[in-house]
């Protein structure tokens, strides 16, 4: 994992893996053994001949296949043989943890199934959804309900992904005095104009939600307050204003919350930025978006969806200086001077940075996409 992006390691050679350098969620010093494989061959590391305790070595050339002490951030040669490991559905777990993803330990707790119970049938033992549908399949014993008073306590430890994120939102909330401005938006006429594009789009085209009518309605103010989009280094005390809009959008993934970014969202149209939003959020949701495209953003995005709620408080993603929050969508009834009417309303939550953006810039920047998002014609005229 290189910040919040998951990266396969694959195995030069084919064994039985017999030593770990660490736990999950442990800080392995560079160069430092990080796996040890039981191999056929001379030169093989036995479970009785390595060391009982994570000592740091040096970085060392890529192993081949007796010498197959994997070290961490080692490339492999050009002469060293790739064995894929096989999967074998008696496979044991290593060092007494089973082996699975992030995606399958949640699946496997909201599940109330114990993973040290399902025999995993991926390499080394890695349990893999599969496993888990078939014990599900043949009656798992899950959680029930009980009426007996259960004082048992859980410690998790906060590791990976989750880490990070806790250590991002830290560093957000003690850095930055956010000020947050709440505005209602009246999106009847442009739900109608979205109904419309997408009766009328073609085959190649993404499915239009409100997201890519947000991006371009922020493209568009960021024009009259270039302030907005960018990044502040307050030990320097230098705000960069960046001409690039680089949207990030937080999506919520089975492994936690990532910000896939849609870069130089000025230089893509409505079309484009349903299509690029959609590409990203798939990619994070299945774990394969790259370092490139969880990073880079200058103004993020974020939405709970139908479980918005009616008004958020969104921590800025930092070093960035705003981002805009999305609440759901309400029909309610409104007041137009005569009688009531019913309306499509939904309300932006957004968080600047008070220390570069005054409260003044804050609702210029909110109203200006407020204007656009109910007149959304504005959105698609020029200049």
């Amino acid at each position: 994992m290189t910040d919040k992006a998951t990266i396969e390691l694959p195995s030069l050679v084919a064994g039985e893996v017999s030593w770990l350098g660490g736990s999950p969620g442990d800080r392995i010093a560079i160069g430092a053994p990080l796996i040890r494989f039981q191999v056929d061959g001379p030169g093989t590391v036995t479970s009785e001949s390595t060391p009982p305790e994570l000592v740091p070595e040096p970085a060392t050339p890529a192993p081949s296949i007796g010498d197959s002490t994997l070290h961490k951030g080692a490339g492999a040669s050009s002469d060293a043989p790739v064995v894929p490991v096989p999967a074998s559905a008696g496979s044991s777990h290593p060092v007494g943890r089973p082996i699975a993803s992030p995606a399958v330990r949640r699946r496997a707790l909201e599940s109330g199934i114990d993973l040290r119970l399902v025999r995993g049938t991926g390499p080394v033992g890695r349990i893999g959804h599969v496993d888990l549908d078939r014990c599900i399949d043949c009656g798992a014993p899950a959680a029930g309900i009980s009426t007996v008073a259960n004082t048992a306590v859980t410690d998790v430890r906060v590791i990976g992904l989750r880490r990070m994120i806790a250590e991002r939102m830290s560093l957000a909330k003690a850095h930055i005095p956010h000020i947050t401005y709440v505005e209602e938006v009246d999106v009847t006429g442009l739900e109608e104009l979205r109904a419309t594009l997408n009766k009328q789009k073609r085959h190649d085209q993404p499915k239009l939600t409100l997201l890519p009518f947000l991006m371009r309605a922020m493209v568009r103010a960021i024009v009259e307050q270039p302030n907005l989009n960018a990044l502040f280094d307050d030990e320097a005390g230098v705000v960069h204003q960046h001409a690039g809009v680089h949207i990030g959008i937080a999506a919520q993934t089975p492994a936690g919350l990532m910000v896939p970014v849609v870069r130089h969202a000025e230089a893509l149209d409505l079309w484009g930025c349903g299509a690029e939003a959609n590409r990203l959020a798939e990619a994070a949701k299945n774990g394969t978006a790259t370092r490139d495209e969880l990073s880079g953003s200058t103004i993020t995005i974020t939405s709970l969806g139908t479980m918005g709620g009616v008004v958020t408080t969104p921590i800025i993603n930092h070093p960035e200086v705003a981002i805009i929050g999305v609440n759901k969508m309400m029909v309610r009834p409104i007041w137009d001077g005569s009688a009531f009417i019913t309306r499509k309303m939904m309300n932006l939550s957004s968080s600047f940075d008070h220390r570069v953006v005054d409260g003044f810039d804050a609702a210029l920047f909110v109203q200006r996409i407020k204007t656009l998002l109910e007149t959304p014609a504005l959105i698609f005229m020029e200049g």
